[in-house]
């Protein structure tokens, strides 16, 4: 027996399929099949037998799935030891984000953050920019995420994103490199909100302008420049969005700028903790 086995064991029993256990282990199914056979061939008994709808324990399965368990939780304690022993930061570490940032800002982080920090681990879970500010306020997460933090707020720069027009590529404005906020949006509109309550619908209500004709509204970037691509209106879009491949569109800058800015803020419902301070500190150091 060796411990692949013992953990695809757990997967499978957990996941109720070999499928299902192979994706969650980042392995093929037949080299699961394989560890599985092999397992049992080991034990001379049967663990698992496969059914229609799935796969199920057998009475030893069931028995042998609590040693299994308790052997894993076993060595993977042994692997806690030996890293705090040899000064390895462990824990783990909730991250509250709205889609593009996740998309686009959070995963060198986080790359760079685990390449440092194996022992952490990290949850990143996705919402809208309010609710992000509403789990922080209870505690539901360590950190966050935040769009436009106030000035007055100790939040730590991740970077901005430009917002820009995208027009069709045969629009009339298609040979302008800048346009104003105001002349785009009197454009048959297309608006994406990106899971955000700031999109181009506050932009022109901060500017005391109005979206005068929106003739589609979707919540996904991706899906709006779509329909912008098909010529079915115009759109104001951040710019980290924006396709590799612009074929059917054209892109042209705000006159004057703007830009959207994030920052990573740790809730105040208690005192950060090791992780959230470590992370903090790499954000801290990557934005000067």
């Amino acid at each position: 027996m060796n411990l692949t086995q013992l953990r695809g064991f757990i997967a499978v029993a957990e996941a109720g399929s070999f499928t299902a256990a192979a994706a969650a282990m980042g392995i093929t199914q037949s080299g699961l099949s394989q560890a599985l056979a092999a397992l049992e061939e080991a034990l001379d008994m049967k663990l698992l037998v496969r059914q229609r709808q799935g796969v199920e324990l057998t009475a030893f399965g069931e028995r042998a799935l609590e040693h299994a368990r308790t052997a894993c939780a076993h060595l993977d304690a042994i692997g806690r030891e030996a890293r705090e022993a040899a000064g390895q930061e462990h824990g783990s570490l909730r991250i509250a984000a709205f889609p593009s940032v996740i998309a686009t800002v959070l995963p060198p982080l986080l790359r760079r953050f685990h390449a440092l920090h194996p022992g952490i681990e990290t949850v990143i879970l996705e919402t809208d920019d309010r609710e992000v500010e509403t789990w922080l306020e209870s505690g539901a997460v360590d950190l966050g995420v935040v769009l436009n933090p106030p000035r007055d707020v100790e939040a730590i720069p991740l970077g901005e994103d430009a917002w820009v027009g995208v027009l069709p590529a045969a629009h009339r404005f298609g040979r302008h490199g800048k346009l104003s906020l105001a002349t785009l949006v009197a454009e048959p509109f297309v608006l994406a909100t990106g899971g955000c309550h700031h999109h181009a619908r506050t932009l022109a209500e901060q500017a005391g302008l109005s979206l005068a004709d929106i003739r589609i509204e979707v919540r996904d970037w991706s899906s709006a420049i779509a329909f912008i691509r098909e010529g079915l209106g115009s759109g104001i879009v951040p710019e980290s969005t924006l396709p590799e491949t612009r074929k059917g569109l054209k892109v042209v800058r705000l006159d004057p700028a703007i830009s959207r800015h994030f920052g990573l803020l740790a809730t105040l419902a208690r005192k950060p903790s090791r992780p959230a301070e470590l992370l903090m500190s790499l954000a801290r150091h990557r934005a000067v």
